[in-house]
């Protein structure tokens, strides 16, 4: 296994080779489970560029440290979206580069989830090229639980992935799924014990890096026309996000989570 020095710059990404032209990103803020702030959202929306661009690089996992993937957007960055409009638009932006960047880099990405997967750690998860979970992580979308629409991912790939209904239920109730039901449902491309997810993350990192660079990047760039067709569906989903954040709704979801106990959201409603 050896060091990265090329992404020296990056605080909330430890990055290393555990094989020849396999780079290895694991989210490193175990203590909150791997929960992304202001900076760690903009890295992992931003670090798919330079990947794309390493001519080092054949193929990537993506995993977490600790006892989970990520827990998501940490509850200061999303206070600070209640409360200022900038704020709003810059977390917009990089949502829209984090699913568009993630999409167009042209090598093929390996996640490996274990423990909560939840926010912006999930988008990555699911959009990865082969989703790998284990099979008691705990996958959840948990947008409308906090009072705003399911924007950051959703839409664009969980339909395609495991239908509109399956799609409709998870993400309007927010109900958790293990990793073994979400590969029952093919929101996940396979489930393995918890104590083999890392070697077959690696496994399968391996196997990609060592194929054809071009058949493998091509077939991902024309079967991820797929998700390209989708973008309008995704943008206006992200759009209706952001707005969701300067409404009370939102408010009262960030409140309920903060003293641990149910949401109660008015019932009344112009929309």
């Amino acid at each position: 296994m050896s060091q990265n020095t090329r992404y020296s710059g990056y605080t909330h990404i430890v990055f290393d080779t555990p094989a020849p032209h396999v780079l290895r990103l694991t989210l490193d803020k175990p203590e909150t489970v791997n929960s992304l702030d202001a900076l760690g959202h903009r890295e992992i929306a931003e670090v798919w560029k330079e990947i794309d661009t390493d001519p080092d690089v054949s193929a990537v996992i993506l995993r977490g440290a600790g006892r989970g993937f990520s827990a998501g957007g940490d509850f200061e960055m999303i206070q600070e979206m209640l409360d200022h409009h900038d704020a709003r638009a810059r977390v917009w932006r990089e949502a829209r580069d984090l699913v568009y960047n993630i999409i167009d880099c042209s090598k093929p990405i390996v996640s490996a989830i274990h423990g909560p997967a939840v926010g912006a750690g999930l988008v990555a998860a699911l959009l990865a090229d082969i989703s790998i979970a284990a099979n008691n992580a705990k996958i959840v979308d948990g947008h409308t639980r906090l009072g705003v629409a399911a924007g950051d991912h959703a839409a664009i790939i969980w339909p395609l992935l495991c239908g509109m209904a399956k799609a409709k239920y998870y993400l309007l109730l927010c109900d958790p799924l293990t990793g073994q039901k979400a590969e029952e449902i093919g929101l996940v491309s396979l489930a393995v014990d918890e104590a083999e997810l890392q070697d077959k993350a690696l496994e399968v990192a391996v196997r990609l890096a060592a194929g054809s660079p071009s058949a493998i990047r091509w077939t991902k760039y024309a079967l991820n026309n797929w998700l390209r067709q989708a973008g309008p569906i995704f943008d206006t989903s992200l759009a209706l996000e952001m707005l969701g954040f300067g409404g009370p709704d939102a408010r009262e979801g960030l409140q309920s989570h903060r003293e641990r106990r149910k949401p109660v959201f008015p019932q009344s409603s112009p929309f």
